[in-house]
């Protein structure tokens, strides 16, 4: 089975359109998306409307839950909340019970599919230091897991009782006897300094795992950001990947 792994689209359609046009040249078999399709951009109700018919394996992210109110959006930082609520606004009925219905993690087989961390998923923390890296992988079921949530790609590696490390490569084969957690960045957010929309391919035959980056129109996203009356924070950072 040949996956591809999307996260954190946050209503760019600009750059959904253009990852979804790559994966047919990669030939996938199976999408699965990890969560946050709207939040920051300007068209959640389009972005939604193409999830819905490129993927059923999803779960939902915090910003997806805060547009419908099931997470408290307090901590948002500023901006975020200033989408969120300007999201709420625009949600047609039918995409509300849509997220209202997803779950917060899947799994199949050996391995795991959430949008924060596989321990407490509800809490939406990070995985920024070695020892939440340690606690995730504690409470890690099989193998494997995607996540997104933090907007930057990572693959962490854990084998019997060593320490959790690093492996600082875009593109790896999964040995057997390690774990990994694997973030495979944002489509539509990255922060990882580059502006092109990220996303993961997992050949689960194979066992490799690819990062790929896509161009996307990001001058259309922005200036529809703007249009809308969001934060102008929110187009700039668009172009610097941050």
């Amino acid at each position: 089975m040949r996956w591809a792994i999307l996260s954190d689209v946050h209503g760019n359609l600009e750059s959904f359109r253009a990852v979804i046009e790559d994966l047919r040249e990669e030939k996938v078999e199976r999408v699965a998306y990890l969560g946050d399709v709207v939040g920051y951009g300007a068209d959640p109700n389009d972005c939604l409307t193409l999830l819905e018919g490129l993927t059923d394996w999803v779960v939902a992210g915090n910003h997806d839950y805060g547009s419908i109110g099931l997470t408290d959006i307090d901590a948002f930082n500023p901006s975020a909340r200033s989408a969120i609520l300007w999201t709420r606004d625009q949600l047609l009925p039918e995409n509300r019970i849509y997220l209202r219905n997803l779950l917060l993690r899947r799994q199949i087989g050996e391995i795991t599919f959430v949008h924060a961390t596989p321990n407490q998923p509800e809490d939406w923390n990070y995985i920024f230091t070695f020892p939440e890296a340690e606690e995730a992988f504690q409470s890690l079921t099989g193998g494997l897991a995607f996540i997104g949530h933090s907007h930057r790609p990572l693959i962490l590696a854990k084998e019997k009782d060593s320490e959790v490390r690093v492996i600082d490569h875009e593109e790896v084969i999964l040995e057997s006897g390690i774990r990994y957690i694997i973030n495979v960045g944002s489509v539509g957010q990255p922060r990882d300094g580059r502006p092109e929309a990220a996303y993961g391919l997992y050949d689960e035959t194979g066992k490799t795992y690819r990062l790929k980056r896509v161009d996307y129109d990001v001058a259309t996203a922005q200036k529809k950001i703007i249009k809308a009356g969001l934060p102008s924070f929110l187009a700039q950072r668009l172009s610097r990947g941050i």
